[in-house]
């Protein structure tokens, strides 16, 4: 009888754990449903000029009429794109895509088949690399509205993300016929490139950018992207003018700061390069700049510095991936970055632990396919890389770090025919590739 009591009692202890877990979930769940987002106040550039002012003066209105009219759904959509845009102006994803979705949310409670709520919900998902969640909600847009341009901007997101390369053409397709514009554009030349032509993707871009109103973030972007084609072809000259131009048109613009880096780099002028990537990296949050930094760094012979920068880079993916786990809103699938940030490291068993998490969500896509093939090249493990290079080839994208990876794992296979035309494909003294991945290409050339 005792025996019984204890069990008894065991399992009404292991009930109200449970139920305590729930009412604490609900209780988080309420907390957030009921709390009001507001801006984050920018700083040092992004607070000056006029700008930060209009995206102040718009919040406030739109979040006035929302407390006014908690049902009043157009500025709750307003809203939420004004949140999407500031994350991307600042780099405050996290805090951002929390306060986007809350409000797109609250639009689904009470209008499932919200077209734009879907809309902004699917950008979001893929903005947060969640893109099969993306992509599916994307597809329920579309079939709500089968005539908007964007939502088929997102269908050719999520299905290059996922690797769905034979049906993105035809949704790019179907958004320049619907609207021709920057947007539009932009896509195709971005799926110009994944094919391999260079040429096509430039023309494209030069259209985006002609499309776009001069000085918008959205345009700068553009242009930036322009300019990243011209460094992958290795015309640094003309990327260095458009950088400049977009720093005329946006001044103190981040990623044109990035760019000048990466010319500066390309010129080794090591000093200056970092001085524009600290600068970038002081405006906007984006992991990406400290990892360019990071290199920078061991080229200037601060290893102090680039290892600190290259563990906070983990530290921050690693804060970003876990809040995932207490909120589904503010989650973010970061482990393709840092499978490349524990490589920076030479943790290599941690970087293929994250580059294989990724590969089981998109075994398709050309860059995780990629990641996978070098972290294994990195550990010595050549035959293992091979099959995964294959698949990163296989769009015949001419990407000249692709074709170098590509080239020395096959090199190391035993395949030299196949490597000898890789590089062929590609300048073997093109700056875009970086200098250690480089200096490792022309090792093995003389032997080609």
């Amino acid at each position: 009888m005792k025996k019984k009591n204890i069990y008894l009692l065991s399992i009404l202890i292991f009930i109200l754990a449970v139920a305590g877990i729930v009412i604490k979930y609900q209780y988080n769940q309420k907390q957030q449903e009921d709390k009001v987002y507001g801006l984050v106040d920018r700083t040092g550039a992004l607070a000056e000029g006029t700008e930060w002012q209009g995206v102040k003066d718009r919040a406030k209105k739109l979040m006035t009429a929302i407390q006014k009219d908690p049902e009043d759904t157009a500025s709750k959509i307003k809203l939420a794109a004004l949140f999407i845009q500031e994350a991307r102006i600042t780099g405050n994803y996290m805090y951002y895509d929390m306060a986007a979705m809350k409000y797109v949310n609250d639009i689904l409670a009470v209008h499932p088949n919200s077209f734009n709520a879907l809309v902004f919900k699917s950008l979001i998902y893929l903005s947060q690399h969640h893109f099969a969640d993306g992509l599916a909600i994307a597809h329920q847009a579309q079939q709500i509205n089968p005539y908007n341009a964007y939502v088929y901007g997102l269908l050719v997101d999520g299905n290059v993300e996922m690797g769905h390369y034979d049906s993105v053409v035809t949704y790019a397709d179907k958004m320049v016929s619907v609207r021709p514009d920057l947007t539009s554009y932009s896509r195709v030349s971005y799926l110009r490139e994944i094919f391999g032509d260079y040429t096509g993707a430039i023309k494209a871009m030069k259209m985006a950018v002609e499309a776009g109103g001069q000085g918008d973030e959205y345009t700068e972007w553009t242009r930036y992207q322009l300019a990243s084609l011209y460094e992958k072809t290795g015309d640094f000259k003309t990327a260095d003018t458009l950088y400049n131009q977009s720093l005329g048109m946006r001044p103190d613009y981040a990623y044109a700061m990035a760019g000048l880096g990466r010319v500066s780099l390309a010129n080794k002028d090591y000093n200056k390069a970092i001085a524009y990537l600290e600068k970038a990296d002081s405006i906007v949050t984006d992991n990406s700049l400290k990892e360019e930094l990071v290199d920078v760094y061991r080229l200037a012979g601060q290893t102090k510095k680039a290892d600190a920068t290259a563990e906070a880079v983990i530290d921050d993916l690693q804060k970003s991936a876990q809040a995932g786990d207490k909120n589904a809103n503010i989650g973010h699938y970061a482990d393709r970055e840092l499978a490349y940030a524990y490589l920076k490291v030479n943790d290599k068993d941690k970087a293929l632990e994250h580059a294989m998490l990724e590969y089981n969500r998109r075994p398709d896509n050309i860059d995780v396919n990629e990641t996978v093939a070098w972290v294994y090249y990195n550990r010595g493990e050549y035959d293992k890389a091979l099959p995964y290079i294959k698949v990163a080839l296989k769009t015949h994208s001419k990407n000249p770090v692709l074709l170098s990876r590509a080239a020395l794992i096959f090199y190391k296979t035993g395949d030299k025919v196949q490597a000898k035309n890789l590089l062929a494909e590609t300048s073997a003294t093109n700056p875009y590739i970086d200098k250690p991945l480089m200096d490792e290409t022309a090792s093995i050339m003389h032997n080609l």
